[in-house]
């Protein structure tokens, strides 16, 4: 008998945060899945008439050249995607849906490339009958390619915009004097890690202070890694300061939310 299938995936962390994220239902997976079927066809059938069209090549080179295309394309879509908007595909972003880490950890290219190569099997006989099943039956729904790659499909977490003066109150923020950097910034930070920033920040009155410092350095630590500032912009901050300083860059007046 298999496991009660769940509706969230509960993650905690060792400073007593709990995160907990909806996982996909099969429905809206399914739809997103037929929508990111229909773009990589589009693109595959684009490039095979590109091949056609190609008189240089011989038959034999065009038809090769029309499978290679189709096999890239069938492949890559999903991983380039993935890898570049943080586990989303265009199905995955127009029904809300996101790609992360089993265990709430950073999403690795590694899972994105391993869950995708699976896909095939997944679809098998047809139809994604045997990954279908596999999402039926898992506790957390997984296709096989998820199970293998330690990854779930959750609903992406909306960004609420907080209380920036609670989380930020200084008026000056030295990121800020580097705009195209904020950009970046915006648009590489995982809206995972930015809620578990935010959700560190109001509850940092009730951490040890040993676990405050290490919580914050880590967050830290993650967020220079997305994007490098130069010193003067970090000069004279603390990895608390930092991580609040990056929240209200995101979630500023000119932020992504």
């Amino acid at each position: 008998m298999t496991a009660a299938r769940k509706s969230a995936l509960e993650i905690a962390t060792p400073e007593g945060i709990v995160f907990s994220y909806e996982l996909a239902t099969p429905v809206p997976r399914a739809l997103a899945c037929a929508v990111d079927t229909v773009a990589w066809l589009g693109m595959a059938y684009s490039g095979g008439r590109i091949a056609t069209g190609a008189g240089f090549l011989s038959p034999d080179w065009a038809s090769f050249l029309r499978v290679t295309l189709y096999f890239a394309i069938s492949v890559g879509y999903a991983i380039v995607l993935e890898w570049r908007w943080s586990g989303q595909t265009l199905g995955k972003r127009l029904f809300g849906l996101r790609v992360i880490d089993a265990h709430g950890l950073r999403l690795q290219l590694a899972q994105i490339v391993l869950r995708n190569l699976l896909r095939p099997i997944d679809a098998l006989p047809l139809f994604y009958l045997a990954g279908g099943m596999t999402v039926l039956v898992s506790p957390k729904g997984q296709r096989l390619g998820d199970l293998v790659a330690n990854t779930v499909v959750a609903r992406e977490c909306r960004r609420e915009i907080p209380d920036l003066a609670e989380i930020a109150p200084a008026k000056y923020n030295s990121l800020m004097a580097w705009p195209y950097l904020a950009r970046r910034l915006r648009t590489l930070a995982s809206p995972e890690a930015v809620h578990f920033a935010l959700l560190a920040v109001s509850r940092r009155g009730g951490y040890q202070p040993l676990a405050r410092v290490e919580l914050f350095a880590d967050l830290a630590a993650y967020f220079r890694s997305l994007v490098r500032f130069p010193d003067a912009a970090l000069e004279g901050l603390t990895d608390e300061q930092f991580v609040r300083s990056v929240l209200r860059v995101i979630f500023g007046p000119e932020g992504r939310i």
